[in-house]
């Protein structure tokens, strides 16, 4: 039983969270927050073991009237791996503070630089290569997309170059102290965008991004071009698509008009409205003079769960990739 830290229960953290207590190889030991609010109460009330993530803010908590039961360096003690999901930067902070002086396994999120780890994961592309590290980069939610997808058109069908469009949420659905109100924003303007170079880390694969930051917070979606090294048609592309289970194949017919419907089915579908799955639209993977192009989208807030627990299973070498995969899958309802 493989004992996990999470260190940091926001909108990754607390997904890991629940999706380790449905897994039978490993544990969640306690979870870390910075200060005392609604989500460290509802973290107690779930009944995972608090400790704060910075040790100076522990009378912070006593005050506040929150049981923790220490702080970081104390529930660091206590685990085999820590998956840190802690804001952008902080991450790299905490491998230099805490991880690396305690000699413990950790995985980051795909905010931190790909050289904060060993490895840049994703379980589909290269989930081997995390096999034994002590330290994996879990990569974004919008890489994550990218790649589950490039990986299964490079396998059957090659891939010369891909050009691809980020359609981004501007912030996630709790923030209110940023975002646009109206207006698009090139992300960043002087391109490409840094999802391709993340994509190489984990993918060999010669692709071009642009990113635009939009005002919603519902969901990314991508519009990606594909210039394929053999012959395909496009029942050949969602036939391979249909196959993978971290690929959602949806239809307008069916009412997936826009991502709004999409999350509506997903309040339905699974608890949170999670959709660890691309959700790509059928009716736009489309095969005209050998180019393949394809809709999806994807929900940032879910999408890298899997990615995290398949991570834990590599570095321990506790299963191989498919054993893996088809774990995670089953437990969190992926089909």
């Amino acid at each position: 039983m493989i004992k996990v830290a999470i260190n940091g229960y926001g909108t990754i953290g607390k997904r890991v969270a629940d999706a380790i207590g449905y897994q039978k190889d490993m544990e969640v030991v306690g979870v870390t927050k910075t200060k005392p609010d609604f989500e460290a109460k509802l973290a107690v009330n779930k009944g995972y073991k608090l400790y704060t993530a910075i040790p100076e803010r522990l009378k912070v908590f006593e005050d506040a009237g929150i049981k923790v039961e220490g702080t970081i360096e104390d529930l660091i003690e206590k685990v085999d791996i820590v998956v840190d999901c802690s804001p952008n930067k902080v991450g790299a902070e905490n491998k230099a503070k805490y991880y690396e002086k305690a000699g413990v396994k950790a995985i980051f999120q795909g905010g931190e630089k790909k050289d904060v780890a060993e490895v840049s994961f994703n379980a589909l592309a290269n989930y081997d290569e995390a096999k034994g590290k002590q330290f994996v980069r879990v990569v974004s939610c919008n890489t994550t997309g990218l790649t589950r997808l490039l990986y299964l058109i490079r396998e059957n069908f090659g891939i010369k170059k891909v050009r691809a469009t980020m359609i981004r949420r501007v912030v996630d659905p709790k923030e209110d102290k940023k975002g646009l109100v109206n207006g698009i924003m090139p992300d960043p303007v002087k391109l490409p965008s840094h999802h391709g170079p993340d994509v190489q880390t984990v993918l060999d694969v010669d692709i071009t991004t642009t990113a635009f930051k939009i005002p919603t917070t519902l969901m990314h979606v991508h519009s990606i071009n594909v210039e394929l090294e053999s012959d395909a048609k496009s029942d050949d592309v969602v036939a391979v698509l249909d196959k993978e289970p971290r690929i959602m194949l949806v239809s307008a017919e069916d009412g997936f008009t826009s991502t709004a419907k999409v999350i509506e089915f997903a309040r339905e579908y699974r608890m949170r409205y999670d959709l660890f799955e691309n959700v790509v639209w059928k009716e736009s993977v489309s095969v005209v003079d050998g180019e393949l192009y394809v809709t999806q989208a994807i929900h940032q807030e879910a999408i890298v769960v899997p990615e995290n627990i398949d991570a834990i299973r590599a570095m321990f070498e506790l299963a191989d990739k498919d054993e893996s995969m088809k774990i995670t899958n089953e437990t969190l309802g992926i089909c």
